[in-house]
């Protein structure tokens, strides 16, 4: 306990800040079927007993200090969030969050979510996945929860390297990247998965950084209150294998000149005094000028809630892949379309007006009869 220390005579006394009230998300409209808790929340509500097992310094524990300082905020009762992982370092996430959850197997975590989304409305359903587990062999999973617009919550940690299975490239790897097995270099050509977000449809998708505490919490709000499918790619530091591969967009020195911070409704300029800007040039395509020379007019004003997905599309291919020069963070795309268990519920609703209600055992045994003899 600190000791109580009276100022100096002649001094005054500094004025204690009132800590500003949490910030409530329960009334959105993702989470209106949720039920809430009538309990004040903190962050110490949603850290687990189990030991924190990832490397010294990696990434991931910023994140989950992130999500577990964030969670309150959705003011939804504990044992009505559930969190569910494939394989991986990331996998790793359900353990250490004080809700219910799944460590499920590598690559379908998508596929149980929304099963689970699906069928129980009353559940914040979160998906925790990593480059290697969501872009390799659970590919066809991501992409096919992302163009239902299941009711869920995907937090893609790309670091750009498979790091459980010590230091294999990835689908996110650069070309030319020297790992284990890949001792030649990557002759691959890297997913962007904002990119491979945005074609599959997704209505909400968005990237930020791990190291960004204020601006990762920001997303995670946007993401928690739409509704339908948010994938949200979270540039996370691999330490071990693939140490500071997103340096250029955390070094001080660097950042700002580096990185693109999309807002709704705003025009895009960034850097160092926002001296450089985003426009669409005569053939159509996005480019990146000095502002001094085409003026603040000319710059594109970024449209989030654009239901043409293409210059969503545009800005996320801005990005250097390996010198990460005009990386764009933040919501690039959050629209609203119906979620794909509000549409099942409602065919669900309209078959049994029309047939009544159905005879389970009626239907597994047919109306034909065999006898065998």
């Amino acid at each position: 306990m600190t000791e109580q220390v009276d100022p100096a005579p002649g001094v005054a006394r500094p004025e204690r800040r009132a800590r500003p009230a949490a910030v409530s998300l329960a009334g959105a409209p993702a989470l209106r079927l949720i039920p809430k808790t009538d309990v004040p929340q903190s962050a110490k509500d949603f850290k687990s007993d189990q030991e924190v097992r990832w490397c010294p310094g990696c990434g991931d524990y910023a994140i989950l200090a992130a999500v577990q300082g964030f969670m309150p905020q959705l003011g939804l009762k504990r044992e009505n969030i559930v969190f569910i992982s494939g394989i991986g370092c990331a996998a790793r996430f359900p353990y250490y969050m004080n809700t219910y959850g799944m460590h499920s197997i590598h690559g379908r975590a998508p596929a149980i979510a929304t099963g689970l989304a699906s069928t129980r409305p009353d559940l914040s359903v979160w998906v925790v996945t990593g480059d290697g587990d969501a872009l390799s062999i659970g590919g066809n999973h991501l992409i096919h929860a992302l163009r239902r617009n299941v009711n869920l919550k995907i937090l893609l940690f790309n670091n750009r390297i498979y790091g459980l299975t010590k230091g294999q490239y990835s689908p996110t790897s650069e070309v030319g990247k020297l790992t284990k097995s890949t001792p030649f270099g990557s002759l691959d050509t890297p997913f962007n998965p904002v990119s491979v977000a945005l074609g599959a449809e997704a209505s909400f998708v968005a990237r930020t950084i791990d190291s960004d505490r204020q601006h990762l919490t920001s997303v995670l709000q946007a993401a928690a209150t739409h509704p339908g499918t948010s994938l949200v790619e979270i540039y996370q530091n691999c330490n071990i294998f693939n140490d500071n591969a997103f340096e250029p967009l955390k070094d001080s020195t660097s950042k700002d000149e580096a990185t693109i911070r999309l807002e709704h409704g705003k025009p895009i300029r960034f850097g160092i005094g926002g001296h450089r800007g985003v426009i669409r040039d005569a053939a159509g395509h996005l480019k990146v000028v000095d502002v001094d020379q085409v003026g603040q007019d000319a710059l594109l004003v970024h449209d989030a809630h654009d239901e043409d997905p293409s210059t969503a599309f545009a800005l996320s291919r801005l990005s250097h892949p390996e010198t990460l020069d005009n990386t764009p963070i933040g919501v690039f795309r959050d629209v609203r379309r119906p979620s794909y268990e509000s549409a099942m519920s409602a065919q669900i609703d309209t078959a049994i007006a029309r047939r009544g209600l159905g005879d389970l055992q009626g239907l597994l045994a047919g109306k034909d009869t065999w006898i065998v003899r």
